[in-house]
């Protein structure tokens, strides 16, 4: 039983009121086929494998004692404690559905929502370090001359190692093994599967949180390079100094880690140099001290480097930074040292990231020398790396362009994959509006093969490196990588057909760092209508806190369906100065538009997360002594059934004959609250609502 604890509820429910009214196991993805492509795969995995994901055996025990629960739903202690962690389960998998499904950057929020929620204890305290990254990317990026999106990138590398995971046994067998689990068979041991799902989130989701360190560095080589001259050491470079500002450890992190480690480091580099020199210096002929002399040259020194930047550099020790400010508050609510929950897999994430870009390819293995003098990375020796390497490479379909050269430059719309056998068969899409570049490539090719391959081979990137004589593209992979234990097969279709729709673009738009605003206003619509200049943003922020992480992205994908809303009403909002009237209420009119839209989003989502129809909680028997209102709100969150709710096929007819049907009060709820919103968005700097006319 995947939910176990939702199966838990779902007896004592049906023990306590002789009717099985829920709540329901949450639907399985691809039933139960055994799918071996990206999704099915990646998605089977958080549903099949990670049972009893963050369970607190301690609490359920003292619930089950005392009869109090612990757990957070719409409002707290309505729920277990561990049907919460359920369900926080049950959203990660949602959203990373979603995302896959769309691949755009406001899904892959979603998704780092519910990773820094479930795993850093809160997204309100690193909210910046994942926002910021796309900020810098969509603003600052369209000044080099190359550069492609990073933050979605960074959510489908996540998915990619899920799917691997799941389905080969070989990298689940390397990845038990050197943890310390039971690597003999293939039993679906929850423990190693939800050990690695942390552990995999934290070095692929942040593996490039560094480059806003890259980006000055390229566009002041994009603004001197001029008619694309090779980069050389006479070129003009930016340089870091005073690199210790980020890199120092305190007394404290000395102290833990010379526990762990036995010795002293006074850096997160020579830790992490000691670290990788431990588990790859023998295999590749090199010392801790080689090791070192690199990386304090990595920032202060890029004309040793080809004149490049190492944003992998920067993504470790930034995120050793963000660890030890986030990590550390246990699942009682009470504060610990975060310094004191460091361990060494923490340490693997870091030194993962610091390899995954040219540190191992140029510093470590020289992987273009010919013949290779170095050994190929071998899973077994560093799974977290090499997961991360070979993922980072695969994943180069469906990347927005930013630099100038980036947006003329052909690149896969999408991929299909098959992870059946052990194996790893990637198919890359090419949209058939681009043909005519295609087309005019092979003649290229052609004439070249045909001239046996003299003077300079034609290129087409990525897609010439894909169907080359010699597959480069993949071989490039495997002189990186020892993909013996995860055979790599790559071709091309050259006649896909982009959906664009899908995508789901409207005026509307706004930073990251607004929408996390928007959704406590939105939450707050309700409490404080009618009150809302009495009411500050700290204080919505702190009840939107307060949510369970479900009730927190159900307001979040609110905010993003509200661009839809707007566009149907002639309306957006940004958070830039525009010439536009603002917005102060929504007409009838309007909410004729828009409140059934809302009505079906809200049904669907809910649908989506095991809700069903139900109005058993208003007809029980309240204890004595106990609020009516607060007592059937509790019933319904642990019976996750509601009276608004539908079930069975979701079609847009449906849902807007349900909502006619809804008495007046209740389709008052899906728009009322709206222009008390309106009034407390404006206690957040800088996003506002306009009408287009």
């Amino acid at each position: 039983m995947a939910y176990t604890a939702l199966e838990k509820m779902r007896k004592m429910n049906l023990k306590e009121f002789g009717a099985d009214l829920g709540p329901a196991q949450p639907y399985r993805y691809g039933g139960q086929a055994q799918g071996n492509d990206l999704k099915t795969a990646a998605l089977r995995f958080i549903h099949d494998r990670c049972e009893e994901l963050r369970f607190d055996k301690k609490i359920e025990k003292r619930e089950d004692e005392t009869g109090a629960w612990q757990g957070a739903s719409i409002s707290p202690n309505q729920i277990p404690y561990n049907m919460q962690m359920d369900i926080d389960r049950l959203c990660l998998e949602r959203e990373l559905e979603r995302f896959i499904d769309s691949g755009v950057a406001d899904d892959a929020y979603n998704v780092y929502y519910c990773y820094l929620e479930m795993f850093f204890g809160r997204y309100g305290r690193s909210k910046k370090m994942v926002e910021l990254l796309n900020e810098y990317e969509t603003n600052g990026s369209s000044l080099l001359m190359k550069h492609r999106d990073h933050y979605s990138h960074s959510v489908y590398v996540f998915a990619l190692g899920l799917a691997i995971y799941e389905t080969n046994v070989n990298y689940r067998r390397a990845f038990n093994a050197f943890y310390g689990y039971d690597a003999k068979g293939d039993a679906r041991d929850s423990r190693a599967a939800n050990f690695f799902l942390e552990y995999w989130g934290l070095t692929s989701l942040f593996h490039d949180i560094g480059y806003p360190f890259e980006l000055p560095f390229e566009q002041a080589m994009s603004y001197f390079e001029v008619n694309n001259q090779k980069r050389s050491k006479n070129s003009l470079l930016i340089a870091y100094k005073n690199v210790d500002a980020l890199t120092a450890l305190g007394d404290e992190a000395k102290a833990r880690f010379e526990k762990l480690y036995g010795r002293t480091f006074h850096t997160i580099v020579e830790l992490l140099a000691y670290d990788i020199t431990k588990k790859l210096g023998d295999a590749y002929g090199f010392s801790e001290g080689y090791l070192m002399r690199v990386l304090d040259e990595k920032p202060q020194m890029p004309e040793h480097f080809n004149c490049f930047m190492d944003h992998a550099f920067f993504s470790a020790v930034r995120l050793y930074r963000e660890i030890t400010d986030a990590i550390g508050v246990d699942t009682e609510g009470e504060g610990t040292s975060a310094i004191n929950e460091l361990n060494p897999v923490h340490v693997d994430a870091l030194s993962a990231i610091l390899l995954h870009n040219s540190l191992y390819k140029f510093s470590i293995a020289f992987y273009k020398d010919e013949p290779p003098t170095k050994p190929k990375l071998p899973m077994n020796a560093h799974p977290l790396a090499w997961l991360l390497m070979l993922c980072d490479e695969l994943q180069c379909w469906d990347r927005t362009a930013y630099g100038r050269n980036s947006r003329t430059e052909l690149q896969p719309m999408g991929v299909r994959f098959d992870f059946s056998g052990n194996e790893i068969r990637a198919e890359y899409i090419y949209d058939e509006d681009e043909k005519d570049k295609i087309d005019a490539f092979n003649a290229k090719y052609a004439v070249w093969k045909a001239n046996k391959k003299e003077g300079k081979q034609p290129k087409l990137k990525a897609y010439s490196s894909m169907v080359d004589d010699e597959n480069s593209f993949a071989a490039d992979i495997e002189r990186i990588v020892d993909t013996s234990g995860a055979k790599l097969t790559v071709t091309v279709d050259p006649n896909g057909k982009a959906n664009r729709g899908m995508k789901h673009i409207y005026l509307s738009a706004s930073n990251f760092l607004h929408m996390h605003d928007f959704a406590a206003a939105l939450n707050g619509r309700y409490a404080h209508e009618g009150h809302e200049d009495e009411v500050s943003a700290e204080q919505l922020d702190a009840e939107f806190e307060a949510l369970s992480l479900e009730y927190k992205l159900y307001n979040i994908n609110q905010v993003k369906s509200f661009s839809k809303y707007l566009n149907a009403i002639q309306c957006f909002y940004t958070d830039r100065p525009v010439d536009f009237d603002l917005l102060s209420e929504f007409t009838p009119e309007q909410v004729e538009l828009f409140a059934p839209m809302e009505h079906e989003r809200w049904v669907r989502e809910h649908q989506e997360m095991g809700w069903r129809f139900g109005t058993e909680y208003n007809d029980v028997k309240v204890p004595r002594g106990a609020s009516k209102g607060k007592y059937q709100k509790m019933l319904r969150e642990h019976m996750r059934i509601h009276e608004d709710m539908m079930d069975g096929e979701l079609t847009e007819e449906r849902v807007q004959a349900h909502y006619k049907s809804l008495p007046e009060k209740e389709q008052g709820k899906d728009w009322q609250p709206f222009n008390s919103m309106l009034k407390l968005i404006r206690k957040y700097d800088g996003l506002r609502i306009y009408k287009l006319t």
